[in-house]
């Protein structure tokens, strides 16, 4: 049986890049890194709204205790009325991933 070898050229847009799976992995890990989402925020990533959030995730004991930055977490509880709930995205999408049949099976 005989091979022969075919080479084949593919052009890339100029507005295209072509990225090994490694790289593009790596690049999506890091969409988070940095970025801090408000209680909006989290309800456009849940779907739900900011009570039942509170209610499910961020109030439950079990929760609270790995959430809470004076726990060493990374959500900031609001200590006064008008304070915004601060959540590093990137930590807060880990963990709803990790705990998701816990939070949404209750």
């Amino acid at each position: 049986m005989q091979r022969f070898a075919i080479e084949v050229q593919v052009p890339i847009p100029e507005d295209k890049v072509l990225l090994s799976r490694a790289d593009f992995e790596e690049l999506k890990g890091k969409e988070l890194s940095g970025v801090y989402w408000s209680m909006k925020d989290l309800e456009a990533r849940t779907n739900k709204k900011s009570e039942w959030i509170k209610e499910n995730i961020l109030y439950p004991s079990e929760f609270k205790g790995i959430l809470d930055v004076e726990n060493g977490g990374f959500v900031y509880y609001p200590k006064v009325k008008g304070e915004k709930w601060v959540f590093h995205a990137q930590k807060m999408a880990d963990f709803l991933d990790e705990y998701f049949h816990q939070i949404f099976n209750n």
